[in-house]
């Protein structure tokens, strides 16, 4: 059962206030994916690391804070972008027959990360976090890692979800069997778990993979802080990596900025047929979510990659008929995009959207029909049918359902409706504390509060 905010007073509104074209360059903060991979990689390395551009937010702040429980020394400097991780290597953690209590807040990547590594790494270990995230999945995780773990491991929430309680002296060298249609971070945190297990170990997947690029961007981390990985065999039914036993090496990384927060100030510019640059990426970029350009080109956009910099220029909005399997996390911001286009649009292959922080197809189709559209769910996405008559629409209060994605793509609908509010904005501090502070600064425009409840 979905955690839901709809039914709720919301303490806190913001009212985006429309106006004309989006016009402006922006450099959003660094890349959550890449920051937490990072930190599990320097975790476990050989000597010091060093983070540069790092995100500082919910979810990089719980990921730090369990290091740091598990005795990693980690500083920061410079707001939080630039971290120093001093690594533990398996050897020197110090395991005991006392159970670490850690703390994951509702950060997936962080508890699907940390449970296979800490599996692999030994020691007695509770990851546990708010109730959406005992309603997550990981049982398929934790399912993959018993034949080869040395000790036990349990998911004790119904349906497989968190908590989840370790007691494990490491891997034993063999294989691994995963399931690829739920979860690519699934497949991620057993990648970055192999090198510190110090065994050879081989990971099948076993059907379709969702997300694709993320689990590039893990093998290239990994890779990053030295560890070697066979290139990946592919066949029509699995796809299967052979990780050797040579462990992680302290470096110097650089972060680059989140694609996926990107993803909202070029669908601005498409939306309000404006001009926005972000800044810090480019056409090769290692986070896949940089493939929503292409999607706002098929639209109808103008996109110009430069070797920094990716330029979105909104022209007429077309629908259309996507897979967006690969760039799953810019689903929501596609589908409000959508809205303004002069036909229906598609979107198909995210049914594991629906494991997310919330719902992202049920979820999101409840709040898109607020503002007067016609949705159609799908098992894997759903059809939006553009609004009628935006310049009739009376206005509506959004809910976000504590879910960060869910308030940051909703907001952009303000940038042509009047009256859009979006409640509990502050949920944007999982990954993007100053989103609604950026977004201000990008349209010249100051939105509106409304704080009332929350004095109430």
């Amino acid at each position: 059962m979905t955690v839901s905010n709809s039914d709720t007073q919301p303490s806190t509104t913001v009212e985006i206030v429309p106006g004309g074209p989006v016009s402006g360059s922006i450099r959003p903060p660094g890349s959550k994916s890449l920051t937490n991979r990072a930190l599990l990689c320097a975790m476990f390395a050989q000597g010091q690391s060093t983070l540069r551009g790092a995100l500082q937010s919910e979810d990089t702040e719980v990921m730090i804070a369990a290091l740091r429980k598990i005795g990693v020394n980690v500083s920061s400097s410079n707001g939080g972008t630039v971290l120093v991780v001093d690594g533990v290597t398996r050897d020197k953690l110090g395991v005991s027959d006392d159970v670490i209590d850690l703390f994951i807040a509702n950060s997936g990547t962080t508890i699907r990360f940390l449970t296979a590594a800490l599996s692999a790494a030994g020691g007695n270990y509770q990851l546990h976090g708010v109730p959406r995230m005992h309603e997550r999945p990981i049982g398929d995780l934790t399912d993959a890692i018993q034949p080869i773990l040395q000790g036990s491991i349990d998911a004790i929430s119904p349906g497989g979800c968190p908590p989840v309680q370790i007691r494990s002296t490491g891997w034993r060298e063999g294989s691994i069997r995963v399931r690829g249609n739920v979860s690519s971070q699934y497949l991620s945190g057993l990648m970055m778990a192999a090198p510190i297990s110090g065994q050879v170990t081989r990971i099948e997947v076993d059907g379709e993979l969702v997300s694709k690029p993320y689990v590039e961007m893990t093998a290239t981390v990994m890779r990053s802080f030295g560890a070697k990985i066979v290139s990946p065999q592919s066949t029509s039914i699995a796809t299967s990596y052979e990780i050797d036993s040579v462990g992680y090496v302290g470096t110097e990384y650089e972060i680059e900025p989140d694609a996926s927060a990107a993803s909202y100030f070029w669908g601005a510019a498409a939306i309000s047929e404006g001009t926005v640059t972000v800044e810090g990426l480019s056409r090769d970029a290692m986070q896949g979510d940089v493939g929503f350009c292409e999607v706002l080109r098929q639209m109808g956009c103008d996109v110009d990659y430069q070797t920094n910099s990716v330029t979105v220029v909104g022209k007429p909005l077309r629908g259309v008929d996507v897979d967006m399997n690969m760039i799953s996390d810019t689903v929501q911001t596609f589908a409000v995009v959508a809205l303004f286009a002069d036909g229906p649009s598609r979107v198909r292959g995210v049914g594991h959207n629906r494991f997310k922080e919330t719902d992202r197809i049920g979820d999101l189709a409840t709040e898109l029909r607020k503002l007067g559209a016609e949705i159609m769910e799908h098992e894997d996405g759903m059809t939006i049918i553009p609004l009628a008559s935006p310049s009739q629409f009376q206005g509506a209060s959004l809910a976000t359902y504590h879910d960060h994605r869910m308030a940051m793509s909703l907001s952009l609908a303000g940038l042509r409706l009047s009256g859009v509010k979006i409640e509990d904005p502050s949920c944007t501090v999982k990954t993007y504390p100053n989103y609604f502070y950026d977004l201000e600064r990008l349209t010249g425009r100051s939105h509106r509060w409304d704080t009332s409840q929350a004095n109430a």
